[in-house]
């Protein structure tokens, strides 16, 4: 059960030397590891001298051909950082609220009535989507606490599906701190409450969410897998607008998986479809808090032009998007962090920084654990460019 390893200077390495390190204790050359990986020679030689940003589909397929896993090329989770933010001891409750879930009602717990604990749930994955990370992580495990107990008391589909949705917020809060453990466990959990509470929209949801760790390892057969799952698991769901919304996501979300495994056509399906049905459901930020609607269709369009490598489209289309007012923080910052690497690749050192900057207003805590923004970073370091002042000041507040 540690959660913090042993002080290691590879944390703070940059994630170049990491996998440098890596090939060369696999006894492996440039040339060799591109060969194996899939990759040009010239990205490998480039990544490893973090001229360019590390995009995921690079990640993924470095990692397989090294075989560790993706964390041990990011340096995820970032336990300095954690440290000095005091949230690495929020994560130990975590796991320990997880670990009861089949003991049923503790008798010393008791849980406030289901309308105040649905409440307090809403709030956090709304908290979550606004960028307050530390603030949830210090109150989702005794949120799980309570809500299981309830949900093994009552034992009804509400119940069940309230826990389910509490594992999501765990979930939410250790995938955004690195933790793909705690995150896969998370995950774990709430596919045994959705199926107590035999909802096929929450079945569909786990669904999603599990693919997208696939989509991390760079598993998109696996991942596309799921999300057809998912789809057909909706079948089952009372039509309306909740059911699109999600059906919406699921089509998004295989339009990446299927933009990182390079096949364009599906992709653009995928989106396609996607936009489909977002005209019928306009914005639609808070149902499951997908923030589903024609924006996060655009966000994705630019997305998967980038896994596409397409990034002068990326950058051009991704500038000309403008968010709802109550669009999530935590998504906005996320398309600033993938716009900031598109215009790197395109050569707008200055458009890279400024989107940084963009990135950590939204929602500071998650830039500062977002592997894309620290990424992103180095590559505008290892450039040498005339960068202002606060470029040195962004680089100690990422921990760089």
């Amino acid at each position: 059960m540690q959660e913090i390893a042993p002080v290691d200077d590879r944390l703070s390495t940059p994630t170049g030397i990491r996998i440098k390190r890596l090939r060369q204790e696999r006894h492996l050359t440039q040339k060799a590891l591109a060969d194996l990986a899939g990759l040009s020679y010239s990205t490998v030689t480039k990544t490893e001298k973090a001229l360019i940003p590390l995009t995921p589909h690079v990640t993924a397929c470095i990692a397989r051909a090294l075989r560790v896993d993706v964390a041990a090329i990011t340096g995820q989770p970032y336990y300095t950082e954690l440290r000095q933010d005091e949230l690495d001891v929020l994560i130990r409750p975590i796991r320990e609220a997880l670990d009861v879930y089949d003991l049923g009602a503790d008798p010393d717990v008791h849980p406030r009535p289901y309308e105040q604990l649905d409440g307090e749930t809403e709030e956090l994955l709304g908290l979550v989507r606004a960028g307050e990370i530390k603030r949830v992580a210090g109150r989702v495990a005794a949120l799980v606490q309570e809500v299981t107990t309830l949900a093994h008391r009552i034992g009804s589909t509400e119940g069940w599906s309230l826990l389910a949705r509490t594992y999501r917020t765990a979930y939410d809060v250790s995938s955004k701190l690195g933790f793909g453990d705690l995150a896969a466990l998370s995950l774990a959990r709430m596919d045994w409450a959705a199926q107590r509470a035999s909802c096929a929209v929450v079945s569909s949801m786990h669904r999603y969410m599990r693919a997208l760790t696939y989509l991390r390892e760079g598993q998109y057969r696996t991942g596309e897998r799921l999300m057809r799952l998912g789809l057909d698991t909706l079948g089952q769901a009372e039509p309306g607008r909740e059911r699109d919304v999600v059906t919406g996501q699921l089509h998004l979300g295989s339009a990446v998986m299927a933009g990182r495994a390079r096949d364009a056509e599906a992709a653009g399906t995928h989106l396609d479809e996607a936009e489909r049905i977002a005209r019928g459901t306009g914005e639609a930020t808070r149902v499951h808090w997908l923030s589903f609607g024609p924006t996060n269709v655009a966000v994705h369009r630019v997305s998967v032009a980038a896994e596409l490598d397409d990034y002068g489209r990326a950058a051009r289309d991704g500038a000309r998007i403008t968010f709802p007012a109550d669009w999530p923080a935590s998504r906005r910052s996320h398309h600033y962090a993938e716009l900031a690497r598109a215009q790197v690749w395109t050569g707008d050192l200055s458009g890279a920084f400024t989107h940084l900057l963009a990135a950590r207003k939204a929602a500071p805590q998650q830039a500062r654990y977002h592997a894309t923004v620290r990424e992103t970073y180095a590559a505008l370091e290892a450039a040498k460019r005339q960068l202002p002042d606060s470029f040195l000041s962004y680089g100690s507040w990422l921990g760089a």
